[in-house]
């Protein structure tokens, strides 16, 4: 893989979102009604080596729409296009007739697109807000449900939502009929999945502690996913630990139980669990955790709508988790350099991740994720890496990213 190849094409890029970046401001209203429009832009190189198979595409992914308020109501209308300049690469990794189907090269998940990536119609008031129609949902930390905010084509969900708050208490009900998949308009019948999701979640802060229990019921309507229909019921609470009078120990603990539901064809019962600490010493921000996806069975834990690639290591080798379970003991260095005036918000991070099986004695392997990246103005640029060294599952894979993206 020759990255270098395509910075010519990323600078093309990156210069074509500075033209873009010049100051708008939302319209004046007009008879009560306020216009705002939504614009976003991002160039990616992204170059894969894995398990023998080679891959390099130069991707670019354009946001635009507009939402218009008045009093308490609002729509929102926002189109999704992306495009490839360079398309060595397989942007669908399961069979389908569509040329953008290349096995010849390793995989990269952003195909070609034009889409309708939300239009939803809101009613909010200073505690309670009801959504209707495609929309981006993001709960909790993202590890159910996301909007996968990586990938160049997002996800978004026919729905309808409910979020509430009283006193110190929150609620959060969604029912959803489609996820709309990062594959887009020409993955056939992968582009949408439909069925009837449940997602619910009660919070409130008992004590020091900041406490949610929450619900995922999925009830997936075709064959091709009826394995990841499930109920899985859990809670996730954070607090933290003073450490002196600059600095404290955060903590983040989850439970989940999950089972098969509906047509699944797997009859199984597995636990999940998650640890993590995190805290800042000499100017670095310092974090250790552990994930486990269990097994039953033949069947782990399943996350089909989470924004997978915040976990279990940057290279995506854990997409789905494998029949055996998986355990993710990891810890990570960063650091902010304020210091450097020409590079605002410079910031660095290592990652380093032990993956082994939940079940058995399988040592899956390990993987280095490094990343450093900066904020100028509206322009975002970022350098990104990592490096998974197989064992007893998958490949070895070798991954690096280079990424401007602009934002209005």
């Amino acid at each position: 893989m020759r990255p270098s190849d395509s910075i010519g094409t990323l600078a093309f890029a990156v210069a074509a979102a500075a033209l873009l970046g010049s100051p708008a401001h939302a319209a004046e209203p007009i008879d009560g009604v306020k216009f705002t429009p939504i614009l976003d832009a991002r160039a990616r190189v992204e170059s894969v080596d894995q398990g023998g198979l080679e891959a390099e595409a130069v991707t670019f992914r354009l946001r635009g729409g507009a939402e218009a308020k008045a009093g308490r109501w609002s729509v929102l209308a926002e189109a999704e296009a992306t495009l490839a300049a360079i398309n060595d690469y397989n942007a669908f990794p399961f069979v389908t007739d569509d040329d953008q189907r290349r096995p010849q090269f390793a995989v990269i998940s952003d195909p070609r697109n034009l889409e309708l990536n939300r239009l939803q119609l809101q009613y909010k008031t200073p505690g309670f807000a009801l959504t209707a129609g495609r929309q981006r949902i993001n709960l909790d930390d993202q590890r159910w449900v996301g909007s996968v905010g990586w990938r160049q084509n997002e996800q978004t969900f026919d729905a309808v939502r409910a979020e509430g708050k009283a006193g110190g208490v929150t609620a959060d009900l969604t029912y959803a009929i489609s996820q709309r998949t990062i594959f887009g308009e020409e993955a056939g019948k992968r582009t949408a999945f439909r069925g009837d999701f449940l997602f619910a979640g009660l919070g409130a802060k008992l004590g020091p502690v900041d406490a949610r229990v929450f619900s995922y019921v999925l009830d997936y309507g075709e064959d091709a996913v009826l394995a990841n229909s499930s109920q899985t019921y859990g809670a996730i609470g954070s607090s933290a630990i003073p450490l002196g009078p600059k600095n404290k120990l955060a903590l983040r603990a989850s439970y989940a139980r999950q089972s098969d539901h509906a047509d699944n064809p797997f009859d199984y019962a597995a636990d999940y669990w998650a640890f993590e600490g995190s805290t800042k010493l000499a100017g670095f921000a310092l974090a250790a955790g552990w994930e486990k996806l269990g097994s039953d069975n033949g069947r782990a834990v399943q996350t089909p709508m989470a924004t997978l690639h915040k976990f279990n290591g940057w290279a995506d080798l854990f997409l789905s988790t494998p029949p055996a379970g998986l355990q993710d003991a990891y810890v990570s260095v960063g650091k902010t350099f304020a210091s450097v005036p020409a590079l605002p918000g410079l910031d660095a991070q290592i990652v380093f991740h032990q993956f082994d099986s939940a079940r058995g004695d399988m040592e899956y392997g390990t993987e280095w994720d490094a990343s450093i990246g900066f904020k100028r103005g509206k322009l975002g640029m970022l350098l990104k890496f990592a490096n998974y060294d197989a064992r007893d599952f998958g490949s070895d894979t070798r991954k690096l990213w280079l990424q401007a993206e602009w934002a209005y």
